[in-house]
């Protein structure tokens, strides 16, 4: 790691006496001027207790409340459109009850404009009730990410249709996966059921799962952690370029009989509306199926290393803004968690850090695709992502004042990192989460 005596201006914008929790990309308005946040009570955000989306300026502290949940509902993790001023969030059930309280299946995407918050839009629909609606889902989605365009909208997706059938036999078992929102709405649903509702895009699932994926093959029990590849797609190996493709982690069983994680990519087709193996919007004892024409694919083999699989902290697949690499978190041969990269086309992992100390957090490319933010030695650090040589832009702070691991974000320019530290409150010193913002210095 490199120890450079210039570090980055480091700025607290937010002093209130409440959690502060970013997402782990997609924080800063597409103008830079703002960073969107949700206020969860606890330092990890694994209470979804807030009821508030806010934001606030980076330049003058100015703190606008974007939107307030009502009737019980919470609500967090918002992201920003990169071309507009859309915000995207999650949304938990209102008059939660013994029957549909707060979980994974019980979620919904909305959207709203920063300049008109008084209109939120639910984004996927959801139908409970069979035959079920193309477009519609039948659980809940939540880490929901714009396309570089502003025109799709990913997340995760559990389905409670399947969950409310208990333990899987005669019916599929639901598993984690990835959606796509499409702006192919409004779809509207029969309203059989009390948590059904309309929503404003075409919603699909992209990733295949199975029950008992079979040792050592591709086949997965979970697809999470996802993220766009590239601004504008990549280039295929026979050189034409797959518009849009999503990488993710995906959970295969080795030949051994081991679970471990594995990075994986779906191409997308134009087309995300037309059928392909079996209905988009599942049966009664199946899950929704993928469109025609996507193709997944499995990136990383990484069984035999001495320590296989992704690990470190919880983070996303990252890509370069140019779509040729994908960024991932391992441990070493020593244990240590480092930077690695793998290109979208497949073929071998390159490791690009070789720090004593472990990477600490979820991770950012800056613009340009010259070099990577994110947390390591309880500093915020930035890799150069050609050399991978480290330096730190924010002094080491001790434990448990260093920068929270769930983000680590650049801002749309390049020229700002976004982070929260937990800091002692000015009146009763209770730690709290607040966010902070440090000026990158120059390469």
């Amino acid at each position: 790691m490199s120890h450079f005596p210039q570090l980055g201006v480091e700025r607290q914008l937010t002093t209130a006496p409440t959690g502060h929790i970013l997402a782990n990309a997609g924080v800063w308005s597409h103008d830079g001027q703002w960073i969107v946040y949700d206020i969860r009570s606890d330092a990890a955000g694994e209470k979804f207790d807030g009821d508030r989306i806010e934001r606030v300026h980076v330049e003058t502290g100015e703190v606008q409340v974007l939107y307030e949940s009502r009737d019980g509902a919470c609500c967090g993790v918002p992201t920003c459109s990169p071309v507009d001023d859309r915000v995207v969030f999650i949304h938990g059930p209102e008059r939660p009850d013994a029957d549909w309280s707060y979980r994974a299946d019980h979620r919904r995407g909305v959207v709203l404009h920063a300049d008109r918050p008084a209109w939120p839009i639910t984004l996927d629909a959801r139908d409970l009730v069979s035959p079920y609606t193309p477009g519609a889902l039948r659980g809940g989605t939540h880490l929901h990410a714009f396309s570089a365009d502003g025109q799709c909208i990913v997340s995760t997706y559990e389905d409670h249709v399947l969950g409310a059938r208990g333990e899987a036999g005669r019916h599929e078992s639901n598993q984690r996966n990835v959606a796509v929102s499409l702006p192919r709405g409004p779809v509207r649903v029969l309203h059989a059921h009390p948590r059904n509702h309309d929503g404003s895009h075409f919603t699909v699932l992209v990733t295949r799962t199975v029950d008992r994926p079979r040792y050592g093959s591709d086949e997965i029990s979970r697809a999470c952690e996802e993220a766009w590849v590239g601004v504008d797609g990549y280039v295929r190996a026979d050189g034409g370029r797959q518009r849009r493709a999503i990488a993710f982690q995906g959970d295969v069983v080795t030949a051994g009989g081991r679970t471990i994680r594995e990075a994986f990519i779906v191409d997308l087709s134009d087309d995300l509306t037309t059928p392909g193996d079996g209905p988009l919007q599942g049966t009664a004892t199946t899950r929704p199926c993928a469109p025609r024409g996507c193709a997944q694919r499995r990136l990383t083999f990484t069984a035999n290393r001495i320590n296989p699989g992704l690990s470190g902290p919880r983070h996303w697949l990252r890509s370069s803004p140019d779509g040729e690499r994908i960024a991932l978190l391992m441990r070493d041969d020593a244990g240590v968690v480092q930077l690695f990269t793998v290109s979208p086309r497949g073929g071998p992992i390159s490791q690009l850090t070789h720090n004593p100390h472990a990477i600490g957090s979820a991770l950012t490319w800056r613009c340009d695709g010259r070099c990577i933010a994110h947390v390591m030695d309880q500093s915020v650090c930035i890799t150069d992502a050609t050399t991978g040589a480290t330096r730190r832009v924010t002094p080491r702070w001790d434990d448990p004042l260093g920068p929270r691991p769930e983000a680590c974000v650049f801002s749309p320019d390049g020229g700002r990192i976004a982070y929260v530290r937990r800091v002692p409150d000015a009146m009763s010193g209770v730690l709290r989460n607040q966010i902070f913002t440090v000026t990158c210095p120059a390469d």
